[in-house]
């Protein structure tokens, strides 16, 4: 299996909002800043370092402080995380000074993916300030080997969960009745892992969260409208990530860094080992099911990859 599309470029935003905020808590006083609920934030990703699933990650190495130290160090990533997303294909694009409408957007969707944004978190604690991501999730995004298409995601399309009271509603350019009431997905996503050890016993992989596309704060439509509003020029094969999608439940987080509380609460693994954050050997299995009664459900088949040693 091959990727499904030679991409041309790579953005990759952050709509899950209870993602958002949970990382908020363990970094800031306020969670979530004054923008979040306004603007659909991204980062410009790295299209270079984008594998198919299978392909294994090499941990990275990267430029970090620890903590109580005033001089940082360069060294393997401790702190190697996994980012439980889905992979917007851009179809058609547009013209460069010429933004996509919202109510127009959902015609430049090809179709969805799988997409798991692995992750330094302590490179990117030490990188991130003033400009954002950089290091820490350029060197490997796996994604699962085809495009589940628009056409065939049309049962699945689900109303966009009503903004909580108080919240404000987007600016014209970010709001479409349409979009709104069609404009997510009934995606049900699934992240589990295994270690050496289990494999080696035999073990099946254990379940870390199951999670839900609805739960994202921001369409696809609307992640590509504003991507465009300044007449930045999609082309056909981008792929924009939707961020990791986390529910309000726990059982529903799509990464370790929520998981584990920032590596303070250990997950324990069916063969007692423990896990703040992956070591090498351990495998990332993500997978999704579309799902509407009426329908036969589709899955997006495995995007999976283990991480091995940097040396």
């Amino acid at each position: 299996m091959h990727l499904p599309a030679r991409v041309g470029d790579y953005t990759d935003f952050y709509v899950g909002i209870h993602h958002a905020t949970n990382i908020g808590k363990l970094l800031r006083p306020t969670p979530l800043l004054p923008n979040y609920k306004w603007i659909p934030i991204g980062y410009h990703g790295r299209a270079s370092s984008i594998r198919v699933s299978g392909v294994p990650v090499v941990r990275p190495v990267g430029q970090q402080r620890l903590p109580d130290t005033v001089e940082p160090l360069v060294a393997p990533t401790d702190r190697l995380d996994l980012e439980l997303e889905l992979g917007v294909w851009v179809g058609g694009g547009n013209a460069l000074g010429s933004p996509i409408p919202i109510s127009d957007a959902h015609t430049h969707i090809a179709g969805l993916t799988l997409l798991n944004d692995w992750s330094a978190r302590d490179v990117q604690a030490w990188e991130y300030q003033p400009l954002g991501p950089f290091l820490a999730k350029n060197f490997h995004t796996t994604i699962s080997p085809w495009i589940v298409t628009a056409e065939a995601l049309e049962p699945f399309r689900v109303p966009q969960a009503p903004r909580p009271d108080g919240d404000p509603r987007p600016l014209p350019y970010l709001w479409d009745a349409n979009d709104q009431a069609r404009g997510a997905f009934a995606i049900e996503l699934e992240v589990a892992m295994t270690s050496a050890a289990m494999r080696d016993q035999g073990m099946e992989p254990l379940r870390l969260s199951l999670s839900d596309a609805r739960a994202m704060y921001w369409t696809a439509a609307q992640m590509v409208a504003h991507h465009t509003v300044n007449g930045c020029n999609l082309m056909a094969g981008d792929l924009l990530g939707t961020g990791t999608i986390s529910t309000a439940c726990p059982s529903g987080l799509g990464s370790l860094m929520e998981i584990t509380a920032g590596g303070m609460e250990p997950i324990t693994l069916p063969t007692g080992e423990q896990r703040t954050f992956l070591l090498d050997g351990d495998e990332i299995l993500i997978s999704g099911t579309a799902r509407a009664e009426g329908f036969a459900p589709i899955g997006f088949g495995s995007c999976r990859a283990t991480i091995v040693s940097h040396a």
